[in-house]
């Protein structure tokens, strides 16, 4: 699972659109790891080409093989990408926040997204047209290098996903998906049961299960909408363990 920390949508107390208006538009974008490697200079005439806005909690971005043409850069807020089975099983890919991309689908091929992207909460977003983009990256090819990281880090995030949910046990994949949220971020996971089951590809009530035999191990202590992780080394012997896959 990739994780991004959460970006505060301000420059020195003003609002990013604020920001966006007076012409401190490369400040904003300095902040996006696809054009760390741009002058300021270089980042003010790449804005021209480029459109900010905002998108409240719940919003729907765009369907699974859904013809597209916009790639998404996060400046602050969160946003889930998932599939939903035709069972309407739900499995989430990502949460990504402030710096990362999503969309990138639609560069390749006949530009179709493949997945579902929603907002986790209020965002604001940079928005690029892929013939902008791709104009952009003739112009700047560290960029284009940028998005073919970014995206080789994505499909190797998603082959680990695969090997887990192969070969671990849901024991052990509800332990690797904590100790991956967790990390940077102290001991505490804010996740419900049912975020944990979406993300290990199981359902609610097995995760419940799984949650209280670490419980009973001393590895975790559960609260509302959090999970506190009392034995890091504990946890992370679980999540290494193979076992049959069940769930």
């Amino acid at each position: 699972m990739n994780d991004y920390p959460l970006m505060t949508p301000s420059i020195s107390g003003r609002s990013a659109a604020d920001a966006w208006r007076s012409g401190e538009k490369w400040q904003l974008l300095a902040n996006l790891d696809l054009f760390r490697a741009l002058s300021n200079r270089e980042l003010a005439q790449l804005a021209r080409s480029m459109t900010l806005t905002s998108a409240p909690k719940g919003k729907i971005f765009y369907h699974m093989e859904e013809k597209g043409e916009i790639l998404y850069l996060v400046n602050s807020g969160r946003v889930q990408l998932y599939r939903i089975s035709s069972e309407g099983k739900k499995l989430v890919l990502a949460t990504l926040g402030g710096g990362a991309m999503f969309g990138e689908d639609v560069m390749w091929g006949e530009g179709r997204y493949h997945s579902e992207a929603q907002a986790l909460t209020d965002c604001t977003l940079f928005l690029i047209h892929r013939h902008d983009l791709r104009r952009i990256i003739y112009r700047y090819p560290q960029i284009g290098w940028e998005l073919l990281r970014v995206t080789h880090d994505r499909l190797k995030e998603t082959e680990s996903r695969l090997e887990e949910m192969a070969f671990k046990s849901v024991t052990s994949r509800v332990a690797a998906t904590l100790l991956r949220q967790a990390n940077g971020s102290g001991d505490e996971v804010r996740l419900t049961h049912q975020d944990l089951a979406e993300m290990t590809g199981t359902y609610r009530e097995t995760t419940t299960l799984v949650l209280n035999e670490l419980k009973s191990h001393g590895l975790i202590r559960l609260g509302r909408r959090r999970i506190r992780i009392l034995n890091y080394e504990g946890l992370k012997s679980v999540a290494e363990r193979a076992g049959q896959r069940r769930g």
